[in-house]
């Protein structure tokens, strides 16, 4: 990197800035999550997974470190393949992939271009054995599969990118599933932009679903979604697998005849109060093989004189009143959250590449680098800021000044002294260390 010559200050002339510290780094929080990783074996689990085609004769960076070097980029925040060759002497990253230097930026790109179907499947089998252990150590109840898609924009000529009509704009429209109960990323597939919502929802969700009925029976699973997944093959899966499901039904006059059967609009005593109902029907549309339990919420807001209505199928037993199902469903709104947090946080939709396959690499990768985040954060931080956001996680204990000491055989990282959130820093240290997982 080129050296700036000495920048004063207009408003102080006796300060220069110059860009030739030394042995500094602006991310020494990166080892908290180095650290994380050891205890979960998180590096070492994908490497026993991932097995690219790797045609090389001669190389320096192996696989499995650029693997990793891609993953902690983007953890801080460096979501751009280039920012390699700003990072390439950088003491932490270096010291956190094991190298004397990082892969530059042709090096990382090269790297995705080895990735095919079998190593999608490979990279996914390794999030599910991670998802796994994480699980037993949460000693978990119950797992919240919420569906949803999502859109990401393209600018150029990328294969399978579309207009898809919802979202008015070009790109892919991945299919998502994250757990409702821990934010965890369960798995994602990339799909052209101009596919239907729930397209090939049941055999993307079957999968996770056999999972884990086969590997945590003890785990009660429930299935949320919005109205763009109410398909009869996604209810009769859920009914033969034994899972709870609560989806959202698109209206029809049908669903509006009989939400004005049960409540009809007149006029209220009180127009200054929102009024809601809540009640339970059985209906029997014709696109079902039989009748099933249908919600039905009735709202008229405050100086409104008609009421609106919402409908849900689901098969959760009469022990949930019909207003516990409605407000069960609405919890899902947390997952928009999730999916905004991958997106920001991580480049989950940053689709620049003109190959689909090396596409969607990256968008396994930003789920990856995003459930290890999620993962430290909820077995590792103190109670109540288990909700931090990366931005904020980034803040406290990633962008950390530190000056590295070199003696005899051991580094130091000298952290800046004026670091504010130190001790929250220290804190989360001592957590991961003290961390037993099975």
């Amino acid at each position: 990197m080129a050296t700036l010559p000495e920048i004063p200050l207009d408003f102080n002339r006796q300060i220069k800035l110059m860009d030739n510290g030394g042995d500094l780094s602006s991310d020494t929080g990166e080892f908290l999550f180095r650290e994380f990783d050891d205890k979960l074996g998180f590096s070492n689990i994908l490497a026993n997974h991932l097995h690219l085609k790797d045609d090389r004769l001669y190389h320096i960076h192996s696989n499995e470190n650029l693997m990793r070097q891609k993953l902690y980029q983007m953890i801080a925040g460096y979501t751009e393949d280039d920012a390699a060759d700003h990072l390439t002497a950088d003491p932490v990253f270096t010291q956190i992939i094991g190298t004397d230097a990082l892969a530059s930026q042709p090096s990382l790109s090269r790297f995705f271009s080895r990735f095919d179907n079998q190593s999608m499947t490979q990279l996914n089998q390794a999030n599910q054995a991670m998802l796994d252990k994480v699980h037993r150590q949460r000693e978990s109840e119950a797992i919240i599969f919420d569906l949803d898609s999502t859109h990401a924009d393209t600018y150029g000529n990328q294969e399978s990118t579309a207009y898809n009509a919802h979202y008015g704009t070009v790109g892919f429209h991945p299919l998502v599933a994250f757990d409702g109960v821990t934010g965890d990323f369960l798995k994602a597939a990339l799909r052209p932009g101009n596919v239907y919502t729930s397209n090939g929802v049941v055999d993307f969700v079957r999968p996770l679903i056999t999972h884990y009925n086969d590997t945590f029976p003890e785990t009660t699973p429930f299935l949320r979604g919005d109205s763009g997944f109410a398909l009869p093959a996604l209810y009769e899966l859920c009914e033969t697998e034994s899972v709870y499901y609560v989806i959202r039904l698109k209206s029809n006059a049908n669903l509006q005849r009989i939400g004005e059967e049960i409540c009809p609009s007149s006029a209220p005593a009180d127009t200054s109060e929102t009024t809601c109902h809540y009640t339970e029907t059985e209906y029997p549309a014709k696109s079902w093989d039989r009748p099933r339990k249908v919600i039905v919420q009735s709202t008229r807001p405050a100086g409104e004189l008609f009421f609106t209505h919402s409908f849900y199928v689901t098969n959760l037993v009469d022990a949930f009143t019909p207003k516990d199902i409605v407000r069960t469903y609405q919890k899902r709104g947390t997952m928009e959250n999730y999916i905004k947090e991958v997106k920001n946080g991580f480049g989950f939709d940053r689709m620049n590449s003109h190959s689909f396959q090396v596409n969607q690499a990256k968008m396994m990768l930003s789920l990856l680098a995003y459930n290890l985040t999620n993962w430290l954060r909820t077995l590792c931080f103190p109670d109540g800021q288990q909700t931090m956001q990366i931005e904020t996680i980034r803040t406290r204990i990633i962008k950390v000044a530190s000056r590295v000491v070199k003696s005899g055989r051991r580094l130091y990282f000298k952290l800046a002294s004026s670091f504010v959130y130190q001790s929250f820093f220290w804190q989360v240290l001592h957590r991961v260390q003290k961390l037993q997982l099975e």
